[in-house]
């Protein structure tokens, strides 16, 4: 059976490049939409395209030939210019949506996140149906929900399209979580913001792309479902009944939205001080409120903004509520309608995680 091709954008990164391996793993053809080539890649048989989002006419060609995206690629941070952000994450996913239609491209996976819905509240069970921000002092979940917006209003006949929104993606070869944290902690620099009991949700990477994996099929299958109800000429009858017996019970998956994490709330301070403690480091004791938190933060962004201070002010609003608010989410749409199940916990997870660690560290 000929195997569906595949275009990954940000196939190079922490979460796309696992994706990448996995999907060579299962012998499919993929090309990889990036700025820097990698040639052990290539070696592989990966077709590389060198371009960024920013790029338009690029990444509108890239979608030659290919049957699903995995759109991965974006610009990420709480601290930058919005223009720049609107520019990657708004007008290239628009010239990826474009160049899907233009080369009749089946399947569409857009990797969003759940900043999207950032109201500056505790989000405790958090569903679905928490409508999309517009208003959030951080230019990265404003404009990820105008690309999710669009990319789930694209969904039609021809392209079949969902958003992914996995919650702090970890695990082995993380190069912004994690080694974040314990840069900042071992500085001294990091602080408790409220009362240290917020609980948050994280997703394990092998959990994310198996989200991913499942997202594929599941838009496959509403394919399918289409050509069925058509009676499109290519659809077998053994296909219909592997239709009916695999979506039983679930609703379509196109044109929504899923959130994607570990189904695991921990307390996040908690999580951060066994993880030290297991290091070697000394734990987080030093709070600092909410309130006071996001002062500082305006402070800063203020700073920032008239001083020729060059990277991310060490404190903003949007983080003084990530670090204090709580922040999990309801599974149920996902397990019901991709079929997800989590298969690494977080203990096992961050027990693997410390061995490394510990190993690298020595």
């Amino acid at each position: 059976m000929k195997l569906a091709p595949v275009l990954v954008t940000g196939g190079t990164g922490f979460l796309g490049r696992r994706l990448l391996e996995r999907l060579l793993a299962e012998g499919r053809p993929v090309a990889v939409l990036g700025r820097t080539p990698e040639p052990e890649l290539e070696q592989r048989g990966v077709r590389f395209i060198r371009a960024s989002l920013d790029d338009p006419d690029a990444v509108r060609a890239a979608c030659a030939g290919v049957e699903t995206v995995f759109h991965v690629a974006a610009k990420v941070g709480v601290w930058g210019r919005y223009a720049d952000f609107f520019r990657t994450n708004v007008l290239g996913t628009r010239a990826l949506l474009e160049g899907c239609r233009a080369h009749g491209v089946r399947r569409l996976v857009y990797t969003s996140t759940p900043s999207v819905v950032y109201n500056g509240r505790d989000l405790a069970g958090a569903d679905e149906s928490l409508p999309l921000t517009t208003d959030c002092p951080s230019p990265y979940p404003l404009t990820k929900a105008l690309a999710e917006r669009e990319v789930l209003a694209a969904n039609s006949p021809g392209l079949c399209t969902l958003a992914l929104r996995p919650h702090l993606i970890w695990g082995i070869g993380d190069p912004h979580l994690v080694p974040r944290v314990l840069a900042r902690a071992r500085a001294g620099r990091l602080r408790i913001v409220g009362d240290g009991r917020n609980r948050v949700d994280l997703v394990h990477l092998e959990n994310a792309v198996d989200a991913h994996l499942l997202a594929e099929q599941a838009l496959a299958q509403c394919h399918l479902i289409r050509d069925t109800s058509t009676g499109h000429p290519t659809v077998r009858e053994e296909e219909c009944h592997v239709i009916r017996d695999t979506i039983a019970g679930r609703r379509r998956a196109d044109g929504r939205a899923f959130f994607i994490t570990n189904g695991e709330p921990v307390r996040l301070w908690d999580w951060i001080n066994d993880l030290l403690r297991a290091l070697g480091e000394p734990p987080i004791t030093k709070h600092i409120s909410l309130r006071a938190a996001s002062a500082a933060g305006a402070l800063c962004e203020a700073a920032w903004h008239v001083l020729p201070v060059g990277g991310e002010p060490p404190m903003t609003r949007f983080v003084a509520a990530e670090l204090a608010r709580e922040h999990w989410f309801d599974l149920t749409a996902a397990r019901r309608d991709l079929g997800y199940a989590p298969r690494i916990s977080m203990a096992e997870g961050t027990a693997e995680l410390i061995e490394h660690l510990r190993r690298v560290s020595s």
